[in-house]
């Protein structure tokens, strides 16, 4: 079992780097997309409470930023950062909804993973016993948990699929991206809303990272991110 991790850890690793060898690929391989000029100053991504996002910001100095309109300084979480000029090929609205969507599975589930190397839910453990992570998973699916998620989730996603088309479609509509008007705590009213939206699209960007090294250091190792740092 510990062969076959390292093994597919290794090839993970390996399409992960030509992956990202690729993104910073010559020009001619790229869609045919402007890029404006580097800019001359950098601005805070929350300047003006958050109302206008980085303009002056580029990611990658020497490329500029792209001239898409994902770029014109409107939205959230604007780096400059567009190695591949998607924005300038697919609809930015079905571009953000989707990274939100990645963004905030991604945050729940690092703080599962980090929950259930110190917690357990009462009842939990006598179902799934001390299964983790991937493990956890196949134990779902052998208990049938995993089918009422999928269940619910496929549900939700038809719904949400459903809001997604209209909203690229229909001009009339103005939903934001991500906006499902769930917000029990009322935290995205009033002139700090740049500053949450903000907060909520770094964070996220930072979690689908953070679950991505947590899974495949489970794979190699077969210990949480608790249990792998104290031991």
């Amino acid at each position: 079992r510990d062969a076959s991790a390292l093994a597919l850890a290794k090839s993970t690793i390996l399409l992960g780097s030509l992956g990202a060898a690729a993104a910073f690929a010559p020009g001619a391989m790229l869609p045919a997309t402007a890029r404006r000029a580097p800019a001359t100053s950098t601005k805070m991504q929350l300047w003006d409470n958050g109302k206008s996002q980085g303009t002056g910001v580029t990611a990658i100095p020497f490329a500029g930023r792209p001239d898409t309109p994902a770029f014109d300084g409107t939205w959230v979480g604007d780096t400059g950062f567009d190695p591949l000029c998607i924005s300038g090929n697919l609809d930015m609205k079905f571009l953000r909804e989707a990274e939100l969507k990645h963004c905030r599975v991604a945050m729940l589930a690092t703080a599962g993973a980090i929950v259930q190397d110190v917690a357990s839910f009462p009842g939990a453990k006598s179902i799934l016993g001390d299964a983790k992570m991937t493990a956890l998973h196949d134990v779902a699916v052998e208990k049938g948990s995993m089918g009422q998620m999928l269940f619910w989730i496929g549900g939700f996603e038809l719904i949400g699929g459903a809001a997604l088309l209209q909203m690229c479609t229909d001009d009339s509509i103005t939903r934001a991206p991500g906006d499902y008007g769930f917000d029990p705590l009322g935290l995205g009213k009033g002139e700090g809303r740049g500053r949450m939206e903000l907060a909520e699209i770094k964070n996220g960007r930072l979690a689908m990272i953070a679950i991505g090294g947590i899974i495949h250091h489970y794979l190699i190792t077969g210990k949480g991110p608790i249990e792998l740092i104290t031991g």
